[in-house]
């Protein structure tokens, strides 16, 4: 066989389904493709097939490998582009403001030396379930290519002194098992599943196949026969059921299990030998127009499509991207996404790939000698080029080192923090007494008849006097005291601390980050055992996932049956959250004694009083926050109260009916 040609059919066309795999999965999350990441899968095996037969290619023709040649086309291809979507975004991120600087000075850093990976695992980034923007969090996986593409090229000529094909086939796919396996280790020893999805370590194993696979088929022939050895129209069929089983996987509901990068990684290899076989007839048809103008452009697809998705929801929405976005954004950002990756494939990548950077440096300064038209554009390229480049500047200067709702957290953690302070310097000798200690009338208050509310009795609540016929008169509306409650939360009310302090002076509250609801029962009992739980138990626990049936029954049963349960729903861009309200409100009435503060209601309509991620509440969302537990707590008292009083009402119209006072009834 003679050496392949430089282009290899079909190969367009697995990018084209590669980038509109992950596209789809970052910016319609609702769409069925829920495992779409692995488009990036499908990259790093065509990166690893096609890298190595380029290589194999050159040295069975010049009898080495130019190491700098190579590297300047791979700068040639990537850095243009590259350079133009983190300048123009980080700009436009400097003009937006707020949370979207955040850490971005670390984030350019890794996009220009090609470390974002590590950077993110070290700086604890998570792909999955970040709630913060992260303006260049698609460039990871450039990163894991690019190191690749300096280190692959030192370590070939190692396999190259292997004279057997079978051998370096073997050699190669043994690296690409043991990094699947060490992914696979570090998961089951319980490391960061982002940690893992991150790491050059533990996700090389899909370039590692591509690199088998290259080594298996090097050197392929421009003729030769069919694949399956029957017709070529089998070789088709074969491949349309490899890529139905391709989008099969991207719709697995995995996460980032091993099992599924690994499956298409397998079949994205099925897939490249299936296209590129001499004559192949599935090659010519991935390589039909549409695919191969995606094909074409899917890099500045892939760059581009992530930073708008975050700059639109920050612009717009001020949702977060893991969060679900709207259609008509997902709708926005992919026009603005092709449109803006066919004119840098147009204007930049295309030029300097033809020309190189010192040719395009020169075509410039003839520009600007030329024409005034060529003059004017060129002018216009250099002003835009220094517009940018200090717009990325400004926006690394000016990057906070918070996000508003990492502060409003850390601003609640620091209100109880001295909460607690003073708590442990008072005497110390509460021991949690239920419906023993009620709070007499507020001030503001007055009876029917302008008199003072009478003195309340242990365990009941204020009463105005009786009137002159004996007749009881309604009690007066009350405000249970903070030191009747006990409140349990995740992140939403610990930045909710400042106001429930407020509100209730002298509340217990036990909140923490990314807590969930199956942590509540556990908490609430341990708080009982110490006989530290009062007759209120106010839980917030909805935001970070489902709730079920079974986790607030069990959190009902540590309350215990003489204490009053409230359960605060949540309010967040999430797509758990209408389930998990609708799971707390049936529970509330299927059981006596547990009610809702709809914290959902209280805060959609003023969504400005919240973090920039719109989940947590800053000061004022915080005293709102409070005034809905204040509402369900008070409304649980008051309600009690008019539960006494309709009983003495009743008694007072029976002894009045039978020509008797009740006992104790005033006259």
């Amino acid at each position: 066989m003679s050496t392949p040609t430089t282009r290899f059919a079909g190969l367009d066309g697995l990018r084209a389904v590669a980038v509109l795999l992950v596209v789809a999965y970052h910016l319609f999350p609702g769409s069925p493709l829920s495992a779409g990441f692995v488009g990036v899968d499908v990259f790093f095996v065509i990166s690893g097939f096609l890298i190595t037969s380029l290589l194999l290619r050159e040295r069975a023709q010049t009898g080495g490998i130019a190491l700098v040649p190579f590297w300047k086309r791979r700068a040639r291809r990537l850095l243009p582009a590259l350079f133009v979507v983190v300048t123009v975004s980080a700009t436009a991120a400097f003009l937006l403001g707020g949370d979207l600087l955040v850490g971005l000075g670390m984030q350019v850093v890794g996009a220009a030396t090609f470390s974002y990976n590590w950077i993110a695992v070290l700086g604890g980034s998570d792909y999955f379930t970040a709630g913060t923007p992260e303006l260049f969090r698609n460039l990871w996986s450039l990163a894991v290519e690019e190191q690749f593409y300096v280190l692959w090229p030192l370590v070939l000529p190692l396999f190259l002194l292997v004279r057997r094909r079978w051998a370096r086939v073997a050699a190669a796919l043994g690296l690409a098992a043991a990094s699947a396996g060490w992914a696979v280790l570090l998961l089951e020893g319980g490391a960061d599943t982002s940690r893992v999805y991150y790491g050059t370590d533990t996700h090389a194993f899909g370039l590692l196949l591509g690199v088998a696979l290259a080594f298996a088929l090097f050197p392929l022939g421009a003729r030769g026969p069919s694949i399956l050895g029957v017709r070529s129209v089998w070789e088709v069929v074969a491949g349309a059921g490899a890529l139905i089983a391709l989008t099969v996987v991207a719709m697995a509901d995995a996460g980032a299990q091993t099992w599924v990068l690994g499956a298409a990684s397998v079949l994205t290899a099925a897939l490249i030998l299936l296209s590129v076989w001499p004559g192949s007839w599935f090659g010519r048809a991935l390589d039909i127009a549409p695919l191969r103008w995606v094909g074409e452009r899917s890099y500045g697809i892939y760059l581009w499509h992530w930073p708008l998705l975050v700059l639109v929801l920050g612009g717009t929405t001020g949702g977060a991207t893991d969060a679900a976005v709207p259609v008509w954004v997902g709708v926005l950002v992919l026009a603005l996404t092709l449109a803006l990756s066919a004119a840098s494939y147009r204007f930049v990548e295309q030029p300097v790939r033809r020309h190189g950077f010192r040719g395009s440096v020169r075509a410039l300064g003839e520009a600007l000698r030329a024409t005034p038209s060529r003059r004017f554009r060129a002018i216009t390229t250099l002003a835009a080029a220094v517009l940018v480049v200090g717009g990325t500047t400004a926006a690394v200067a000016a990057a906070p080192e918070l996000t508003s709702s990492e502060a409003v957290v850390e601003a609640g953690q620091a209100a109880l923090d001295d909460a607690q302070g003073s708590a442990s310097a008072a005497p110390s000798g509460f021991d949690a007494p239920l419906a023993a200690d009620p709070t007499p009338a507020p001030t503001g208050f007055a009876c029917p008849t302008d008199e003072l509310p009478l003195a309340p009795v242990a365990g009941t609540v204020a009463q105005c006097p009786a009137g002159s016929d004996g007749r009881p008169l309604p009690p007066v509306p009350q405000h249970v005291s903070g030191d009747r409650i006990s409140a349990v939360g995740d992140s939403v009310m610990l930045a909710s601390a400042p106001g429930l302090l407020e509100e209730f002076p002298g509340i217990q509250v036990d909140a923490a980050v990314s807590r969930s609801m199956h942590a509540g029962s556990g908490i609430i009992s341990s708080m009982a055992a110490d006989r530290q739980l009062r007759d209120y138990v106010v839980v917030a626990l909805g935001t970070n996932g489902p709730v079920s049936e079974d986790a607030l029954e069990q959190i009902r049963k540590a309350a215990g049956a003489k204490r009053h349960l409230v359960l605060v729903n949540a309010f967040a861009p999430r797509d758990w959250i209408p389930g998990v309200n609708a799971e707390l409100t049936a529970f509330a009435k299927e059981h006596p004694g547990v009610v809702v503060a709809d914290w959902s209601s209280a805060i959609a309509g003023r969504t400005d009083l919240l973090a920039g991620d719109h989940i947590h509440p800053g000061h004022s969302g915080g005293q709102l926050f409070a005034d809905t537990v204040a509402a369900a707590v008070d409304g649980i008292e008051n309600q009690r109260a008019e539960m006494a009083y309709r009983v003495e009402l009743l008694q007072w119209q029976t002894a009045r009916t039978f020509g008797r006072h009740p006992a104790g009834a005033g006259g």
